[in-house]
């Protein structure tokens, strides 16, 4: 499983993203606020006083000229936008106008109507500045270092032909609070709604869309080997939780998907198994009860010798039929860990030895040469004496049966390492490439392999149990054909020296044959 980094992670991620999304939903609505109070209440280049002196001026001309004028609608126009809101009040009928009614502080427009009224200074000036009045006069402010009061706002006369028409107020600061929340809450709002809205779709494409596309292949893995499908496989990829658990169900399932296979390969095998050992069990099953029939029909009369020879018949295959039985069982015994390996240090020269006495009659029969070597250095060997000699018996058995008449067979012990090295070689006509990799197999037939001797194999389990044994052992064992011909078994045995370090001692070396006088 690779190994996860903190920021792939879809807490941190989640936890992140929500934080880069707030923080620029502040910057957006910081910057937009600047923005939009500079463009509510005012450019920087322009004061109250110039605002407040140029309203008035321009509604003079546009009065002098054309009299019926929309003062409303021409404020609204002219100043709505980048303009300080600011209140014209008229003579006439004391209306109460402004380029932008929502935005200007309470009580303006009221005390430019009683500036308008004659309840301010300086009445017929042109502008000037309210005086505090006390009680709700447009002069509210602090009081500055002189003890007078801050001026609320700058009022300047409107003229039309010297004559008074009107007032413009304009606010000397900010409005209030209130002001400019009912001004900027709406866009604001609107603003900050666009952008979670934003925020989340970019958060459900960046960071959900990718996990959810792997919980879904996640799910439809996990569904499909409850269905019995153990090769599918989950996405891996983020590098997340979610690839940590995909990670782990695959492993999972492939877990799964090995015994699975192991599991049909037993049945398979098993299966086979029966199938050979009813076969094997079968013929010489059907010679004895053959021949046991005959023998046993009182209407048939056999001579002396025809009765002696059918009952050695059977005596044989009943020989057979046990032998094949007991291979089965030992073969059984092995593989399942019901023998019980006693290892102890084996000398090679031994075990040579006692194949050589049991194979002498055999040897000399068909004028076969057996030659046994132990190379110098060679260590002993650390197994079960009893079961190496039963490897080596049926190696042995089996190269001399496929050996031809007059033909050699060769055992050689050679250090290999922190092993020992047994080769059995024989001059027969060697293993044809494609049946090697079933040599070992249960009931493989030698002959069928080894095709040219006219020699009758065994029963198809002797390189199965010679197999069994070496395993048990620690050891391998390998089946090839010399370069001059003939098969060539290998195995390779723990030694003592490669068990308990410096323990044990190493043959001297010998070299021995036996061949027919």
């Amino acid at each position: 499983m690779p190994e996860r980094v903190w920021y792939k992670s879809l807490y941190w991620r989640i936890a992140l993203g929500y934080v880069a999304l707030l923080a620029v939903l502040l910057l957006v609505q910081t910057g937009l606020s600047v923005w939009l109070t500079d463009r509510m209440w005012g450019r920087a280049s322009r004061t109250p006083e110039q605002l407040a002196e140029l309203v008035a001026q321009d509604l003079s001309a546009q009065l002098a000229q054309t009299p019926p004028i929309d003062i409303d609608r021409h404020l609204r126009d002219t100043y709505g936008s980048g303009y300080q809101p600011f209140v014209v009040v008229l003579a006439g009928d004391m209306r109460i106008l402004s380029n932008r009614p929502t935005a200007i502080p309470a009580n303006l427009g009221r005390d430019a109507r009683g500036r308008l009224g004659g309840r301010g200074s300086d009445r017929g000036g042109r502008g000037g500045a309210g005086l505090d009045r006390g009680g709700g006069g447009p002069d509210r402010g602090g009081g500055g270092p002189d003890g007078k009061r801050t001026p609320f706002a700058h009022y300047v006369d409107v003229m039309v032909n010297d004559t008074r028409v009107g007032v413009v107020a304009v606010p000397m600061g900010p409005p209030p609070l209130s002001v400019g929340l009912r001004e900027l809450a709406p866009i604001l709002i609107s603003v900050g709604i666009a952008m979670l809205g934003l925020g989340a779709a970019i958060m459900s494409l960046l960071i959900f869309r990718p996990t959810h596309l792997r919980l879904r292949s996640l799910e439809e893995a996990a569904r499909a080997l409850g269905e019995g499908r153990t090769d599918v496989r989950a996405n891996e990829s983020g590098g997340d939780e979610v690839s940590a658990l995909s990670a782990t169900f695959n492993t999972m399932a492939a877990d799964l998907q090995a015994r699975a296979a192991a599991l049909a390969e037993s049945d398979r095998a098993r299966r086979q198994l029966l199938a050979d050992v009813s076969h094997e069990l079968m013929t010489p099953l059907s010679a004895i009860r053959g021949y046991v029939e005959t023998l046993g029909m009182p209407e048939l009369t056999l001579d002396a010798d025809t009765r002696t020879r059918y009952l050695g018949i059977t005596h044989q295959e009943t020989h057979k039929l046990e032998a094949i039985i007991g291979d089965l069982l030992d073969l059984a015994r092995l593989e399942g860990g019901g023998y019980t390996i006693e290892p102890e240090e084996v000398l090679a020269d031994d075990l040579f030895r006692r194949v050589a006495d049991r194979h002498r009659p055999v040897l000399c029969e068909r004028k076969v040469t057996l030659t046994t070597t132990t190379a110098l250095g060679t260590a002993h060997i650390w197994g079960d004496a009893d079961r190496l000699e039963q490897a080596l018996q049926n190696l042995a058995a089996n190269a001399i049966r496929h050996t031809p008449d007059g033909g050699e067979v060769a055992l050689v012990a050679e250090p290999a390492g922190d092993r020992v090295r047994i080769t059995v070689t024989d001059t027969g006509p060697g293993i044809p490439l494609e049946h090697l990799p079933h040599i070992f197999d249960r009931f493989y037939k030698a002959d069928a392999a080894r095709a040219g001797t006219p020699v009758p194999s065994g029963s198809g389990l002797g390189l199965s149990i010679v197999r069994a044994i070496v395993v048990r052992h620690g050891g391998d064992i390998h089946a090839a054909n010399a370069p001059g011909g003939g098969a060539v078994f290998t195995l390779d045995l723990p030694s003592v020296q490669g068990v308990h370090g410096s323990r044990g001692s190493t043959g001297s070396g010998s070299t021995g044959s036996m061949v027919e006088p």
